[in-house]
């Protein structure tokens, strides 16, 4: 069973950065897919980045050049840096994980999911 423990969320202005981690545990192989999710009130839960196992990554375009996914194979910890952040990127982060050949955008392919992390952002 894999277990996965998001942090570093918080209220930021906009313009501002946040660095999100998510400490996965339990039995993951690494090749898993691993991504990170968001969701806001009221929206569906859609992909923000996503990285496979030889570090190959995905980015939604309305986040692309502004955050960052990277993962720390030895310590299993995932990480999401986020720059200029808008208020657009307000809601709630998620981390996932499974056991994909293709680590897409698409929440439905992900079997694992932390808890969440709030991100809100102010203009």
């Amino acid at each position: 069973q894999v277990q996965l423990v998001e942090s570093g969320g918080g209220s930021v202005q906009a313009g501002g950065s946040l660095r999100l981690s998510c400490a996965a545990s339990g039995y993951i192989y690494r090749s898993y897919c691993m991504g990170w999710f968001r969701q806001a009130p009221g929206k569906e839960r859609e992909g923000v980045a996503t990285i496979n196992r030889d570090g190959t990554t995905r980015y939604a375009a309305s986040v692309k050049g502004r955050f960052t996914i990277s993962k720390d194979n030895g310590e299993n910890i995932l990480y999401l840096q986020m720059a200029s952040l808008k208020p657009e990127d307000t809601g709630m982060y998620y981390c996932a994980a499974d056991r994909a050949t293709w680590c897409l955008l698409s929440p439905q392919e992900y079997s694992y999911w932390g808890q969440g992390t709030q991100v809100t952002v102010s203009s």
